[in-house]
Formats: C-alpha cells, structure tokens, sequence
C-alpha cells in the first residue's frame, strides 16, 4: 500500500510506502512493483544503490543517463536527510529546464521517484546521510553525464552555498544547461 503525493511536475511523484508500527518499531514495504503499477507507475527496479555522505552540504549530481541507458530512480533515505531535486530534460516538455525539490528523510520513509529523461541530484542536511535508490537500467560509464550543481539558468534554491558544499572532481566539473543538448524528447516518454 502506498500514497502518491503530486509534484509541480506531473511525472515526477513523492511516494510514500504505509508503515505498520507497534511498541518495536514498524515495518514497510519499501518497494513493490505491483502497488506501484495499481497507482499508474510503472517502475522495474533492476539495480539498488546506496551512498553515504559525511558532511552536511555534500551534493551529488545533477546526474543522468543518456538513451539507450536512460535510468528511472526510485529515492528514499536510510539515515539523515537531504533536499532532492529533479530536472526536466525532454525537449518539448512544458516543464523543460524547470526542477522540483523536495526534502527527504529517514524518519518519514516518503520516495522520489525521478523519471527517466530528468537529471538528479541531492544535497545532503545532515551528518552521515545514508540514501539508498532503486533504478530500472544498469548503469553505463559511456552515458553518463551531468549538469553543474550551481547553473543559475537552473535556479535551484540549494540549501548551501558555493563555499559550503564539498563535490566530487566530477561533479564540480559538469558543464551547464545553455551548452547542453538534450538527447530526450518529450513526445517520447
């Protein structure tokens, strides 16, 4: 059983699995195909990822997969907290360029589903952030690719500054949205 939550972008989704809890704790289930499918989704999860991050203010992203390894992500949090964002990159879309943030954490259990054609990334609020994610293709050193965290032409509002965040080499070198062509098309998703 889940609930879906509507986002300013219509594909992307905040999903929120039902927890069971009693004097123990509580119980989820965190991903299943068919309450996913009954809610309109259809998400085939075939890889699980995981990272942890030690700093607040760490950012990963804004990554994506090119076509024909374009990936779906399903987003949830183990430990800590963090403010996620997706971006639209299918040419044609009435949402092209524009993004949707949401924060996340471990203590409410809500998802971000991130569709193919849209770029992620994450910055992380807490200390030790453990993000955990599903994704529906595997994984392609000669299409991955990226956007620069900070683009203005984006104007995603991080809950850090330039002189705050730490980023991978990689991640600080991504090229921005005005010099990006996109190789997704709206009409085709």
């Amino acid at each position: 059983m889940i609930e879906l939550e509507e986002t300013a972008i219509p594909d992307v989704k905040i999903i929120r699995p039902k927890r069971f809890g009693d004097a123990r704790g509580y119980f989820s289930e965190t991903y299943t195909k068919q309450a996913l499918a009954e809610a309109g989704i259809e998400f085939d999860a075939i890889q699980d990822n995981e990272s942890l991050s030690a700093s607040p203010g760490t950012i990963r992203g804004l990554h994506f997969q090119k076509p024909d390894a374009a990936q779906a992500k399903l987003v949830r949090v183990l430990s800590g907290s963090i403010f996620d964002v997706a971006i639209d990159l299918r040419r044609g879309s009435p949402s092209y360029g524009r993004h949707v943030g949401v924060t996340l954490n471990a203590d409410d259990g809500r998802q971000f589903l991130v569709p193919k054609g849209f770029a992620h990334g994450f910055c992380t609020l807490a200390p030790d952030t453990r993000v955990f994610y599903k994704v529906d293709a595997y994984y392609s050193a000669e299409l991955d690719a990226g956007l620069i965290w900070n683009d203005p032409d984006l104007a995603i509002e991080w809950p850090v500054t330039s002189a705050e965040v730490t980023l991978s080499e990689k991640d600080a070198r991504l090229p921005r949205f005005s010099d990006f062509d996109s190789p997704f098309d709206y009409s085709a998703s």
